[in-house]
């Protein structure tokens, strides 16, 4: 186990998508990101876990959505 602090995942692009709830930026819910600073080191690992999900489902529909109709 790491004694490094787990960082934070923002990047400073703090808007909630009104279609997910997760930020633009960090992709985290108003929840996690509410909760963040009082979360232990495992538990900020669980919401980091979740986050290359939520990157490819955004991924996914942006491209979607961007494609000529």
């Amino acid at each position: 186990m790491s004694d490094t602090p787990v960082p934070s995942p923002c990047i400073d692009v703090c808007a909630i998508d009104p279609r997910t709830g997760w930020c633009e930026g960090c992709l985290r819910d108003i929840d996690e990101i509410a909760a963040w600073g009082g979360l232990d080191d495992a538990a900020k690992r669980r919401v980091l876990g979740r986050l290359p999900s939520r990157r490819v489902h955004r991924d996914q529909r942006d491209g979607l959505e961007k494609k000529p109709a």
